[in-house]
């Protein structure tokens, strides 16, 4: 997926998207940053705002 569009998305959408990916092919968020060329703190601050943070252990964003 393209870097722009992913910053550009709803952030519910991006929330799902980014839950599904972590579910299914990425082991953390450092991964799926990495492999998106995506600063990991543009995400974190922009489903913050929704109420969810990122939870290692899970390795997805839960409501806070």
């Amino acid at each position: 997926m393209d870097r722009d569009r992913l910053l550009e998305m709803d952030p519910y959408v991006l929330l799902s998207l980014i839950n599904m990916k972590l579910r299914d092919e990425f082991t953390s968020l450092r991964d799926f940053c990495t492999f998106n060329d995506i600063n990991s703190e543009c995400i974190i601050k922009k489903l913050m705002k929704l109420g969810y943070v990122y939870d290692e252990l899970l390795n997805q964003f839960k409501v806070a």
